[in-house]
């Protein structure tokens, strides 16, 4: 079984989002006090992506975001990207209550 961690605001000790000098990309940094966690560009992207979705979305409750390799996409996006998946919003909310044993 994954090892499950659940972060909570109390949990974290900074976060910082820019780029790193000499890079144009974003990094997001999470600093727990015991590791620090870094997202780059895409990650975020796709985090945040998913997040406004499902927030303004009239319908949707859930969405899970796959690893696709993309052989053709847009100038400067990753080769491999966060894309939705085609599991129904209860599909992929019986995952989440799995993965937390709710």
């Amino acid at each position: 079984m994954k090892k499950t961690r659940i972060f909570r605001n109390a949990d974290i000790k900074a976060i910082y989002i820019g780029s790193p000098k000499g890079h144009k990309h974003l990094r997001l940094i999470i600093d727990t006090g015991d590791e620090v966690l870094v997202f780059q560009e895409a990650t975020l992207a796709a985090i945040s992506r998913g997040y406004i979705v499902i927030k303004t979305h009239p319908k949707m409750k859930a969405v899970k975001l796959e690893l696709k390799k993309l052989v053709e996409r847009k100038e400067g996006y990753a080769e491999y990207q966060l894309i939705e998946s085609d599991k129904s919003d209860e599909e992929v909310i019986r995952e989440i209550s799995k993965i937390l044993e709710i």
